[in-house]
């Protein structure tokens, strides 16, 4: 039995008002409510499916990343979606992840053996050992937007935040030694642009390191720890971070620095992460020719700004409450037509604004404007636009604002400029 007690009423009133507040953004009622995924038992557990608004939502939190990532000098890759039991074998995952992973897959041919890849760094580090590579090349920053699979046990499942199949916008940076410091900070400055994007102004960064009293749990020489253990500790000190520590929670292969974002109702979730890995460069043996014509190992950062798609985007549903900023939601605006009449106008103002890449929909259903304007406001759509017979001779749309009501009439040109404007913001 469990139980938590409050030294004054207040706490407990703000405590039970989080409570509340908390089902109300419940990232699983609000995915349903608004169409953005669903699971189905006949797909599997934990294996989420995006719905068209739900697409568009990722694609635009991908393509807002990608954009930024080309801008920072990354290459864009796609990896399989499974690999040979010895790649996983090589990396160390077999032995460290294969109970947590899928079974293998077995194929016609003897003793060939397949695995859903759990992560994508193996697959990176074939491509940058696919050929030789010289100093003059690093760093070489490889990004893909790749799938992974986990056998999670069923218990511990939970909508977009613990799942089975994951996309990670992960990106795999390999450099000197010289280059550590720079290509963290680097990445330190992506991942906080990165947040303050989405209006997580509020995190704090985790140093997680080995535990040195369970060596057993990782793979490599305490030196490599070392260095990469001081590496991280050295940026996050010069970045100016608030940091926290904490043993044993570093990956397999490396230390890394966790953001700890804390949302809306002051919860804290695991997010972004950077890990700087001196261990799969030496089980691959990735090499580079130096200045002094002699082979040196890479060093390897492995970096995710967002973590995963899915985790991601069910902490920005909870944290925004499902009313999304007005660059990345789906839809910007809903036309409601008051009768059939006035369908034909609404169509027009749509594709006027479409043709401005501004995004929305004609509400044409025969129903009053009022059960119309209810049932879009709790579609959370920024802005409604309405339309009847003065709208149509005045070649106008009366604005209703989300949470704010009426805004007036404006004409379909200073409503698009307005959104644009908005946008940009």
């Amino acid at each position: 039995m469990y139980a938590i007690t409050f030294p004054k009423q207040k706490e407990l009133e703000e405590y039970m008002h989080m409570l509340e507040e908390a089902k109300k953004r419940d990232h699983r009622k609000l995915g349903q409510e608004l169409e953005l995924f669903m699971f189905s038992e006949k797909v599997g557990q934990g294996l989420p499916i995006w719905l068209p608004k739900g697409t568009a939502l990722r694609s635009r939190l991908e393509d807002f990343l990608k954009k930024e990532q080309l801008k920072r000098g990354y290459q864009p890759v796609i990896t399989p979606h499974i690999g040979s039991k010895n790649l996983y074998i090589t990396s160390g995952h077999w032995e460290k992840y294969g109970e947590d992973s899928f079974q293998p897959i077995l194929t016609p041919a003897k003793d060939e053996v397949f695995l859903l890849k759990p992560m994508n760094c193996p697959h990176h580090c074939e491509i940058y050992g696919h050929r030789p590579r010289s100093y003059r090349e690093l760093p070489i920053r490889f990004a893909e937007f790749g799938t992974v699979y986990r056998y999670e046990q069923s218990g511990e499942l939970h909508g977009l935040t613990r799942v089975r199949g994951f996309t990670q916008d992960d990106a795999h940076i390999f450099c000197t030694e010289d280059q550590i410091k720079a290509e963290f900070l680097d990445v330190l400055d992506l991942t906080q642009f990165v947040l303050a994007k989405m209006g997580f102004d509020n995190f704090t960064a985790q140093i997680s390191l080995r535990d040195p009293e369970n060596k057993a749990k990782y793979i490599c020489t305490d030196e490599n720890w070392r260095k990469a253990e001081q590496a991280i500790i050295d940026a996050a000190a010069e970045a100016g971070l608030e940091t926290v520590t904490e043993l044993g929670e570093a990956a397999f292969y490396g230390p890394k620095l966790d953001f700890m974002v804390k949302d809306a109702l002051g919860r804290s979730w695991q997010l972004g992460t950077i890990q700087v890995d001196y261990n799969l460069p030496e089980r691959f043996n990735l090499s580079y020719i130096g200045a002094d014509n002699q082979e040196h190992r890479p060093v390897m950062i492995h970096r995710a700004p967002f973590g995963s798609m899915e985790r991601f985007t069910a902490v920005l549903i909870e944290h925004c409450a499902g009313k999304f900023p007005l660059w990345l939601t789906p839809e910007q605006f809903a036309i409601l037509p008051v009768s059939d009449k006035f369908v034909e106008y609404a169509e027009q103002v749509k594709n006027e604004l479409a043709a401005q890449d501004l995004r929305g929909y004609v509400d044409d259903r025969n129903e009053t404007i009022g059960r119309k304007i209810r049932d879009t406001e709790l579609k959370r759509i920024p802005y409604l636009l309405i339309v009847g017979e003065k709208e149509v001779e005045a070649g106008t749309v009366s604005v209703r604002k989300q949470g704010e009501g009426d805004q007036g009439a404006v004409s379909v040109a200073e409503f698009a400029s307005m959104l644009q404007e908005l946008v940009k913001d």
